[in-house]
């Protein structure tokens, strides 16, 4: 199973412009992104795909692997799958270009689980202990069935708690996915899906099609570099 591992890096974010070129101890948020990202030995090739000549630059001159975008996409998978078109290779990994600290871990149990071709689609996911944290609308929840595929994603709490003593347990979904390559290229043919707009959740695309995604359960707890306040958080950590 040949596999690789694609980080999509916009310059533009929303929330916090050029965060991945901010400097993370001596190097930039991308750049600790995709040097962890090769340090898993997991990927038969690790690349850095971006609509920015900065990222490019700061890649290449490193002595790392960056494809420009050939025009503008709506979604990493997206840009995912217009640089992977043209590659021999079975199992696509999305990292996350603003998750500095990815660890082989939870990138190993997500191509694990595509040693079954029951597998189209895996993503990964972790308990929410804190109340605040399961009625967060920024935190995306998930619901399984029996088998560990995914039901549902939201930003509501999900599943409703008729009964605050239930004992149910919540899931926050982290999204680093992986794809067959068929199934991604599937998804960018595919129109943008009801419930994909109104939750504004492209996974939500691949459920109304009918494309299951497998949940892998992690520990894992990176930070993620959304706002100037995480960045500080990880310089601590870092």
């Amino acid at each position: 199973m040949r596999t690789i591992a694609v980080i999509p890096a916009r310059y533009a974010a929303t929330r916090f412009p050029a965060k991945l070129m901010q400097v993370l101890g001596n190097k930039t948020v991308i750049r600790h992104t995709y040097e962890n990202a090769v340090a898993t030995g997991l990927f038969d090739e690790v690349m850095v795909a971006t609509d920015s000549e900065l990222i490019f630059h700061e890649i290449e001159s490193n002595g790392g692997n960056a494809r420009m975008s050939l025009r503008p996409h709506e979604s990493g998978s997206d840009r995912i799958a217009e640089a992977v078109a043209d590659l021999d290779v079975d199992v696509i990994v999305n990292v996350q270009g603003d998750e500095p600290f990815i660890q082989h871990k939870p990138l190993a149990d997500l191509l694990a689980s595509f040693r079954d071709p029951e597998t189209m689609v895996a993503s990964l996911m972790q308990k929410l202990e804190s109340r605040e944290d399961i009625h967060n609308p920024n935190i995306v929840k998930v619901v399984t069935d029996l088998k560990g595929f995914a039901l549902y994603f939201s930003r509501a709490v999900i599943p409703y708690p008729r009964e605050e003593a239930s004992g149910l347990s919540y899931f926050r979904h982290i999204g680093v996915y992986g794809f067959r390559k068929h199934a991604l290229m599937d998804f960018t043919r595919w129109p943008s899906s009801m419930l994909e707009k109104t939750e504004k959740l492209e996974q939500l695309r691949y459920l109304e099609n009918g494309i299951r995604i497998r949940m892998i359960e992690t520990n894992f707890t990176g930070i993620g570099i959304d706002t100037p306040e995480d960045l500080e958080r990880a310089r601590k950590l870092i």
